[in-house]
């Protein structure tokens, strides 16, 4: 691990948050994420799942978390099964954690060996009506490929027909959206990372140079500052690139008198920041590229003017969609004529901004959470509009990290410069 130890006290919370919503009859259970194979004998990087490391704080793979609600014994209420250290296994991957380390990682006193998961949990399980259990229930996602918690789903439906299977990820859901200190202090660092990381990468870009050494740079800063690398894959889109919203590919040159779209963002102790910034190739913005670019500054101002306790992310959308209509009439991409007759359903705007305006951040990117949750304090959302035209080469996404507090919010991402002097000023810095 490349951060310092995070106070037990943070999963200690975690947990009996959870617990609290459980009845005393039911027991949780949930798995680490699966090591995910590559090819030959090799391995993806492995990332834990990220509701087990909300949970325990434990990174390693083959662990699995029970929670007890109704047990009378407070060190009783969670039971945490992690591999069992061995030098077979050692040699090759070097050190397991020990029962001492896994206490003092998670604060569960109770640590068994995973290989004695199946024994035991039949035996809890006896004295149990009712069973939580985990699913990745976001929206977003499309696999086949199947959790650890989905085919232990199937084995407690064969082996234990009788008993009450109970969705746990809505729980978990209402509980990770409201963050702790101790986690808004983890994204305000991997904010910070990301915000040095652009300062110190943007003078270094001229034409003729590939989109992906824009990457490089910023996985060196990253790596150099205790993240663990990028909290999603970074987006580093040059010209007509930019207006491809999930562009990854980064493998063109860089044009001059062009722009490019840096959507990215450092991962910290598994905590995400997500940042969208755009600079000119040159070591100015021409004068076309500069009108869009501050239509879309001037939307994210109003937009995250609208971001407070009290809203949703749908009731501010809906404010962005026509400032940013409002932008399209001025810069000559809308007529009145085309709002006046646009389809129910489609309307004209869609052609240049496409895509929603704020998603919640946390130990994911697209962290858990409804776009018609009413927002907290302690709850971190995006701020991204954006306007795209294709037929032009220009693409302008700006985007910001918002923490909700009680007196209004607060933009982790502040020292990020955005302002076109400001970029332009890096752009020049080396000169």
């Amino acid at each position: 691990m490349k951060y310092p130890a995070i106070s037990n006290q943070l999963f200690k919370k975690n947990r009996e948050k959870v617990l609290r919503q459980l009845p005393s009859n039911a027991i949780a259970v949930v798995h680490s994420n699966d090591q995910m194979p590559r090819n030959g004998d090799l391995f993806f990087p492995f990332r834990q799942h990220s509701d087990l490391f909300y949970l325990t704080g434990i990174e390693q793979e083959k662990t699995i978390l029970v929670l007890l609600p109704g047990a009378k014994n407070q060190d009783e209420k969670a039971i945490l099964f992690i591999i069992e250290p061995k030098p077979e296994i050692e040699t090759w991957e070097g050190k397991k954690l020990s029962k001492t380390q896994a206490q003092e990682i998670s604060g569960i006193p109770h640590i068994e060996f995973e290989h004695l998961f199946h024994i035991l949990f039949a035996k809890i399980l006896q004295q149990h009506d009712v069973i939580y259990l985990n699913k990745n229930e976001n929206p977003r996602l499309q696999t086949f490929v199947k959790s650890r918690d989905e085919r232990f789903k199937r084995i407690i439906r064969k082996r234990f027909p009788e008993k009450q299977i109970e969705r746990l990820a809505p729980i978990l859901t209402e509980c990770r959206l409201r963050k702790e200190p101790e986690e808004i202090g983890l994204i305000t660092k991997a904010c910070d990372i990301t915000t040095k990381a652009f300062v110190s990468t943007i003078p270094h870009v001229k034409p003729g140079m590939y989109e992906y050494e824009i990457e490089a740079l910023l996985t060196k800063h990253f790596l150099e500052h205790g993240a663990s690398g990028h909290a999603f894959e970074p987006i580093i889109a040059s010209g007509t690139n930019s207006c491809y919203l999930h562009y990854t590919k980064n493998s063109n040159t860089i044009q001059n008198e062009s722009i490019v779209l840096m959507d990215f963002g450092a991962e910290y102790a598994n905590y995400a920041s997500d940042a969208t910034r755009v600079i000119p190739t040159s070591k100015t913005f021409t004068t076309r590229q500069k009108q869009v670019y501050n239509a879309v500054l001037r939307v994210l101002r109003q937009t995250t003017q609208r971001i407070h306790a009290g809203t949703t992310i749908l009731e501010y959308q809906e404010h962005t969609k026509l400032c940013v209509q409002e932008e399209l009439l001025q810069l000559g991409l809308l007529t009145s004529h085309d709002i006046m007759h646009q389809l129910h359903g489609k309307p004209a705007y869609l052609k240049y901004f496409m895509h929603g305006v704020s998603h919640f951040i946390g130990i994911d990117t697209h962290d858990v959470g409804s776009k018609d949750v009413i927002l907290e304090p302690g709850m971190v959302v995006s701020c991204e509009p954006g306007i795209y035209i294709a037929n032009e080469g220009i693409g302008i996404r700006l985007e910001n990290d918002i923490l909700i507090t009680n007196t209004g919010n607060i933009n982790l991402l502040e020292s990020m410069p955005i302002e076109i002097e400001e970029i332009e000023d890096l752009r020049n810095s080396l000169t």
